[in-house]
């Protein structure tokens, strides 16, 4: 079994070029679901092969409200992620990291507005 998950976009390009370089993940298998000038879906992948796929699909409608799963990103340094992040376009949602659970997290929203979080486990 493996997870893999999709994320509805309307700028396929940009959102593709946005989450390669927050991952560190590359463009999988071009020829994966279709070839054609209407395409729907691009594959990202872990080159170390280690995270799950992230699956592009470009949609016609924008994000309208708070969707109900989001990606975290595990990272060792949050506010240098957030400030690489930002400068691709993202937004930052807190203006401090929020701390609970042993962690500590940020939340942002990506160039079209889907919730992201970069997260560093808090450890002794």
């Amino acid at each position: 079994m493996h997870v893999e998950l999709t994320l509805d976009v309307n700028d396929p390009e940009r959102m593709i070029s946005f989450w390669s370089q927050v991952l560190g993940y590359v463009v999988e298998d071009e020829g994966r679901f279709d070839t054609d000038v209407d395409r729907v879906y691009w594959s990202l992948a872990d080159p170390a092969g280690r995270g799950p796929r992230l699956v592009i699909q470009r949609v016609p409608e924008t994000v309208t409200a708070k969707t109900r799963v989001h990606i975290d990103v595990h990272v060792s340094d949050i506010e240098a992620a957030t400030e690489s992040a930002v400068a691709l376009g993202a937004i930052r949602v807190d203006a401090e990291p929020v701390t609970e659970v042993g962690a500590a997290w940020i939340r942002l929203t990506d160039p079209e507005g889907n919730v992201f979080c970069f997260v560093r486990e808090q450890r002794p």
